[in-house]
């Protein structure tokens, strides 16, 4: 385990880095601002589960190979920008149909339910390469060679980012959910809300889908 003084140092990068804004915040509230508190806490574990799946295959080097081969990069790379900017748009439209007709029923704009939000949640952020480069980039630095088991020190590390970024995203989850409670009265804030995060998501995919291969 990492002595005390950089593990420190590590929870507070770490802690910076949950609270910036990527594409699990703007998942998470979007479904929170759609289908209320439930559904946000739900992606919030499933964009958790997301990223422990690039934290277990960063240890084992998986994601190492995925970095090394541009072509597979390019193919989860590819896959995530798609999926974000599917669900962006499919928040965007959701809101302006919901607008239009001043209705909540449908699927396009009603609720999807806990579980389906957990399932979307963990597509976003297992699709997005940019987490495990940063997995592969940020946990290492903070490793101790010198205590050996450094697959089970990533393993550690990476859960506590987990941690830190699953907690961020149910506060956001909280929030959106408050406002959604506060601005019941006011539909139109709702969904311009809505197609901010929409939009934001869109953005997203569209960085993503655009960014380089780290070896390039």
């Amino acid at each position: 385990m990492p002595e005390l003084t950089p593990f420190a140092l590590y929870l507070a990068a770490a802690s910076v880095l949950a609270i910036t804004p990527g594409p699990g915040i703007f998942y998470v509230a979007a479904r929170t601002l759609a289908g209320g508190r439930r559904e946000g806490i739900a992606s919030s574990f499933g964009t958790g589960l997301g990223g422990m799946i690039h934290v277990l295959a960063a240890s084992l080097g998986v994601s190492a190979i995925v970095l090394e081969s541009s072509e597979l990069f390019s193919a989860l790379k590819l896959f995530g920008a798609v999926y974000l900017v599917w669900l962006g748009f499919r928040t965007f439209q959701a809101a302006r149909l919901k607008g239009a007709t001043g209705g909540d029923d449908g699927a396009a704009v009603g609720p999807v339910g806990p579980r389906r939000a957990f399932r979307e949640g963990v597509l976003v952020e297992a699709l997005n390469p940019k987490t495990a480069i940063f997995f592969l980039a940020f946990i290492p630095q903070f490793a101790n060679p010198s205590a050996g088991l450094i697959a089970l020190q990533f393993v550690v590390l990476g859960s506590v980012s987990i941690a830190l970024n699953t907690l961020a995203d149910i506060v956001v989850a909280v929030v959106a959910s408050g406002i959604q409670d506060g601005a019941a009265a006011r539909p139109g804030l709702i969904r311009r809300l809505r197609e901010a995060s929409g939009g934001a998501m869109i953005a997203l995919g569209v960085c993503l889908a655009l960014a380089k291969h780290p070896a390039a």
